[in-house]
């Protein structure tokens, strides 16, 4: 695997027009920009590539959080995402489902909750926006976000963008209704 770049992305959010938080909600992102091995060629069995992919995923989970605090306990929410270079497709970013989504949880030790997940297709400055549910359980109406992420040169046709999020606390002012965080039975990763 070719790393071209690697990103680190930290947002404190104090308040959203409203009060301002007694805690700060935090979102940082980790983005690194690989060689697609794929483009410009269609290859028929690819999946073997997420084994290769699997070792980055968990030193991109590990790195985010330590840019975040490192306490894993602070961390209730997540989502991954991918932008593949013109010369790549969709399903290359696909690749990424497994590799990025079990590297968080196993950084993270006890989540639950299935990573959501985005792709898409584009060049250099694309911007993607990565979904956010908390990490045990995805109908936790407070944590349901996104985090815009990109890199100003990438992709370029023949690259892959690969991104985590990572998330502390609800958005800073959420107030509409569902299950609470601390309503959470942890069954199914669902409620």
């Amino acid at each position: 695997m070719k790393i071209r770049k690697r990103l680190i992305i930290l947002e404190e959010i104090l308040h959203e027009g409203g009060p301002v938080a007694a805690q700060p909600r935090k979102r940082g992102a980790i983005l690194t920009v690989i060689e697609n091995p794929f483009a410009g060629r269609y290859v028929e069995d690819i999946a073997g590539f997420m084994d290769d992919l699997t070792p980055l995923g968990v030193a991109m989970a590990g790195d985010l959080l330590a840019a975040l605090g490192g306490d894993k306990s602070a961390i209730d929410g997540y989502g991954k995402g991918a932008i593949v270079g013109a010369a790549g497709e969709l399903e290359h970013g696909a690749l990424w489902h497994v590799p990025g989504g079990y590297a968080m949880r196993e950084i993270l030790g006890d989540a639950k909750a299935i990573v959501p997940s985005t792709k898409k297709v584009g060049g250099p400055g694309t911007r993607l926006d990565v979904p956010v549910t908390h990490v045990n359980a995805s109908y936790v109406r407070s944590h349901f976000d996104a985090m815009e992420v990109g890199v100003p040169d990438g992709p370029k046709a023949d690259e892959i963008v690969l991104a985590l999020v990572m998330t502390t606390g609800p958005r800073v002012h959420a107030r509409v209704g569902g299950l609470a965080a601390d309503k959470i039975k942890g069954e199914d990763g669902l409620r």
